[in-house]
């Protein structure tokens, strides 16, 4: 392709040399630099691009955008000096693959808690109604039913204009994507043109990257604010930063809400164990999802179709068959009885909403028991208020290992331990081991009692000292319960 349309719609601050050349290939890890490639020096968290520019013209690219220019310029070489590269590398990107999201109706959906359900649910009704789709979230990137790996919530710029581009050969008219904060701080969205951008919620996450709880709602608020005003902005106006969130946004601006008037309302008429009874904008439906939360996913999907245009009927009909997503609110009843729930809450607000869902439901005449962890090289603020929230919900809290990484896992127990308060002290346990914390809480348990297991959710793996070990919470407990004979 050549460098000139390569370059559209990004702005440039100063050129040296020909724009008129042949590119090969885009790059922003010099180490995959080959002949004739353009590479895109950006400004990391953990490295500087700036640094490898020399690197990536002797190792054969032609051209660079960079932010500064560098002090020595190599005379076949073509320098674009732009103010800033990521967002720069998004446009072209999307100009590499044919500006696929221009082809495509793409819904981004961010959030602290629910992104994953909302979008996943909103795949599965786009393609019940029969419209082919691409998903890209944290659990997996589907393409009209077809399986790529996901590592990121958002991935890399390049790969995401790759994928769509895959999508809109494979015949998808919609596209619905997770943004996570990250995703939009580094600008990993910059160059995609959403149809829709929604809200759902903020709680304490993430601080160990953004530092505040301001900085986070900043970058949260920053997808809002770059919206072309051809799209439309959807926000859960229950959470008090849902109108701050839309307070800049260029485009048009609708709520939804199951306690304040907004644009889309429901209401929980009925909640259970095997579902939930609704009223959705004045309408019945049952849906076999259960708990507060999903009664705001499920209005955030149903006001997303009512956007995209579809009538009210045709949604319910096929929102009401939909089955919750892997790892969220996943139960299974053992053959003694015991009720187990997974759940990726990861937040001390997703397991708080988790517990009181819990609350609302059961009889009181069962114990509650919970087992929680906290990942390690991460948020360390949350561990305490975690652990204040399992003992203060349950009858047992036995606090074990998430994803320890590469810290002791004693020490995020003990950091998690500080948090219970002294008259729930007595309600709690520490066992190291996941896998035998899940062992102790089925031996504890009794018929009808309720086992909550928090915080890997859909995860298959366990990362400890940086190596991912096989385990699946669903298919733990269901070993061992069989083993158990519970």
């Amino acid at each position: 392709m050549i460098l000139k349309e390569l370059l559209h719609n990004v702005k440039i601050q100063e050129t040296i040399g020909s724009i008129d050349r042949e590119i090969s290939s885009v790059e922003f890890d010099s180490r995959k630099i080959g002949s004739d490639s353009l590479f895109v020096a950006q400004s990391g968290t953990q490295v500087d691009g700036h640094d490898f520019i020399e690197k990536s013209v002797q190792a054969g690219s032609v051209a660079v955008v960079c932010e500064r220019k560098p002090e020595n310029l190599d005379s076949n070489t073509t320098y674009i000096i732009v103010e800033n590269s990521s967002v720069a590398l998004g446009f072209i990107a999307s100009n590499l693959y044919g500006n696929p999201t221009e082809k495509l109706k793409l819904i981004g959906i961010t959030g602290t808690n629910g992104k994953t359900t909302t979008a996943t649910l909103t795949y599965n009704l786009l393609e019940s109604l029969g419209y082919a789709t691409i998903l890209v979230s944290t659990i997996r990137i589907l393409i009209h039913g077809k399986e790529y790996e996901s590592s990121h919530t958002t991935p890399d710029i390049l790969t995401l204009n790759k994928i769509f581009s895959e999508a809109v050969e494979a015949g998808c008219e919609y596209a619905v994507m997770e943004v996570s904060s990250h995703g939009i701080h580094q600008n990993r969205i910059a160059g995609l043109k959403f149809e829709i951008g929604v809200f759902s919620n903020i709680s304490h996450d993430h601080l160990d990257y953004h530092k505040t709880f301001a900085e986070y709602i900043k970058a949260k608020k920053k997808f809002f604010d770059e919206l072309p005003k051809t799209a439309k902005a959807l926000t859960n106006i229950d959470d008090k930063n849902g109108i701050v969130m839309l307070q800049n946004s260029p485009a048009k601006r609708y709520s939804y809400a199951l306690k304040t008037d907004a644009d889309f309302k429901a209401k929980i008429l009925e909640n259970q164990f095997s579902g939930m009874l609704l009223m959705l904008d004045g309408k019945e439906f049952w849906t076999p999802l259960i708990g507060l939360f999903n009664a705001y996913n499920l209005l955030a999907v149903y006001s997303i179709a009512k956007l995209l245009g579809f009538e009210q009927e045709e949604i319910m009909t096929h929102l009401s068959s939909l089955k919750n997503v892997d790892g969220r609110f996943q139960s299974f009843i053992s053959k003694g009885g015991i009720i187990a729930i997974i759940d990726y809450a990861h937040t001390p607000d997703a397991l708080e909403n988790v517990l009181n869902t819990i609350q609302n439901i059961r009889t009181r005449n069962e114990k509650l028991i919970t087992v929680v962890g906290c990942g390690g090289d991460r948020d360390r603020t949350k561990r305490p208020e975690m652990a204040r929230i399992a003992s203060q919900q349950s009858e047992i809290a036995i606090f074990t290992s998430d994803n320890p990484r590469s810290e002791d896992p004693e020490l995020i127990l003990e950091e998690m331990e500080a948090g219970v308060e002294p008259q729930n002290y007595k309600k709690t346990l520490k066992i190291t081991d996941r896998k035998d914390a899940i062992k102790t809480a089925l031996k504890m348990a009794e018929k009808n009692d309720i086992i909550l297991i928090a915080g890997k959710g859909h995860e298959t793996y366990q990362e400890i000292k940086g190596v991912k070990h096989h385990f699946d919470d669903l298919e733990i407990t269901i070993e061992l319960s069989n083993q158990l004979n519970k």
